[in-house]
């Protein structure tokens, strides 16, 4: 007699502890793969944040929208009427910088300075080294003693500049400086107001004006509120101080 047999498939069976260690690996892996997703959520957000912050702090500079700079707290270099306002941003530590008040500031004091068609008002953007603010309190001090000397400091400043990676611009040295230039002011005061740091207020608020204009290197230059892209092409200049005054008579 044939009989049909039945073949059963043994399926095997996980146990309870089986299943609870697999049922956390699974909720380990859902929580890796959130953590993760979470991470790279975070990464793109703060890189757009970054992104538009920078876009903001530049914004003013690069868009064609103006710069409202208060001139009268400023350091000035001609008539205050003057139709074309031209903003140096810099550091008196800065080669570059020295290079601008050497050769294209006399340029622009001869040729629009002199002749009441444009003046030149200066930013303290100290940041080079220590010494470069001692510098800017240095000037400070004189610009508040007599304004028409701060910028026979200024030359003399950058004419006897030392090296950028020294430190150089010391009380001593400055006070010596305008001895020498015979500037007619209190040394004592300078030297009083260097060691106190007197208008580090004042810096500090150079400082934060070069960061609200989208400032980062020196010297910056500004003509009526408009950034000047080639600060050492004179030509360049001169045109953006022709189309700067040619605005402000349609006014």
């Amino acid at each position: 007699m044939n009989k049909s047999k039945k073949n059963n498939v043994m399926v095997p069976q996980m146990s309870k502890a089986e299943k609870r260690r697999a049922e956390q690996e699974q909720q380990k892996q859902k929580t890796r793969i959130l953590i993760i997703s979470t991470v790279a959520i975070v990464v793109v957000i703060f890189t757009l944040l970054f992104i538009l912050a920078s876009k903001d702090s530049s914004s003013n500079a690069g868009s064609g929208k103006a710069i409202d700079f208060n001139y009268s707290e400023l350091p000035r270099l001609g008539k205050a009427d003057a139709p074309v306002k031209i903003v140096e941003f810099g550091d008196f530590k800065c080669p570059a910088c020295s290079n601008f008040a050497g050769v294209i500031k006399p340029q622009l004091a001869q040729e629009y300075v002199n002749q009441d068609k444009a003046a030149i008002y200066f930013v303290n953007m100290a940041f080079i080294g220590p010494d470069s603010e001692t510098a800017s309190l240095a000037a400070l001090s004189v610009y508040h003693q007599n304004s028409d000397a701060f910028w026979t400091f200024y030359d003399a400043i950058y004419a006897n500049q030392g090296d950028e990676n020294a430190e150089w611009a010391t009380e001593d040295f400055l006070v010596s400086l305008a001895e020498k230039e015979k500037l007619p002011i209190d040394l004592d005061l300078l030297r009083k107001d260097i060691k106190e740091k007197t208008y580090m207020s004042e810096l500090q608020s150079d400082t934060s004006l070069a960061k609200a204009s989208g400032v980062t290197s020196t010297p910056t230059v500004f003509i009526n509120g408009h950034k000047v892209d080639e600060p050492f092409n004179m030509e360049a200049i001169k045109e953006q101080i022709k189309s700067a005054s040619e605005a402000v008579k349609a006014e």
